[in-house]
């Protein structure tokens, strides 16, 4: 295809970007991308079909592209956990959740255990019993706050440094996997696709946890 041709096609994308755009937004290069990377991957590749044939009124309601995608997302969240646990069958670190928190506190001096735990988006139950076990591994070690005595710090030991690096190259080949047959561009795109959602929703986790669904979803 001649530049000009290439340049007219773009345009007359463009269009038809903006157009399915809301009045205010504001149209940066990434969204662009991604809306062409995703645009030229329709009707492409072979895709396996989730739902079955039976249909109903209250059905076509959500079987919408959003809420397929929460569907998808539950899935890959399925399909990276049976990786991961064939990653680390011979390893201390027991579950991703493990690798998670410790991979966290390799880049930190120390945390407390509330940081930790807000860090990786979690209830505090399900944290607390995650820095149970590292602590009876001995992954991890744990200590008063020298500034707020009401805290505890936990950093990671010298075995947990050693037990997490090497899953390296299990994890390492998880993360290969999972990536699949997406492209470079696609792969990039993905990327930024999930770092925006994260920053979204990580707000509502952070500041907004305590409102209802019918609040948040009329933000």
């Amino acid at each position: 295809m001649k530049s000009k041709a290439l340049l007219i096609e773009l345009i007359q994308h463009l269009d038809a970007y903006e157009s399915k755009q809301s009045g205010d937004h504001s149209t940066s290069l990434n969204d662009f991308t991604g809306y062409l990377n995703a645009l030229g991957g329709e009707g492409q590749d072979q895709m396996r079909r989730i739902e079955g044939d039976k249909e109903t009124d209250s059905l076509k309601e959500i079987r919408t592209a959003p809420d397929n995608i929460s569907i998808l997302l539950a899935l890959m969240y399925r399909y990276v956990r049976i990786y991961i646990k064939k990653a680390l069958k011979d390893s201390p670190v027991q579950t991703g959740d493990e690798f998670s928190f410790l991979i966290t506190l390799m880049t930190y001096e120390s945390m407390t255990k509330t940081e930790l735990i807000t860090n990786q988006v979690m209830e505090k139950t399900s944290g607390t019993e995650i820095i149970k076990r590292l602590l009876k591994q001995g992954l991890i070690r744990e200590f008063a706050d020298q500034d707020d005595r009401r805290s505890v710090r936990v950093a990671i030991t010298e075995k947990g440094r050693k037990e997490l690096t090497a899953t390296f190259p299990g994890i390492n080949m998880v993360a290969k996997i999972v990536i699949g047959n997406l492209s470079q561009p696609e792969i990039r795109t993905l990327y930024y696709l999930l770092k925006k959602l994260d920053f979204y929703h990580n707000n509502i986790f952070q500041n907004k946890r305590g409102r209802s669904l019918e609040e948040l979803s009329s933000e």
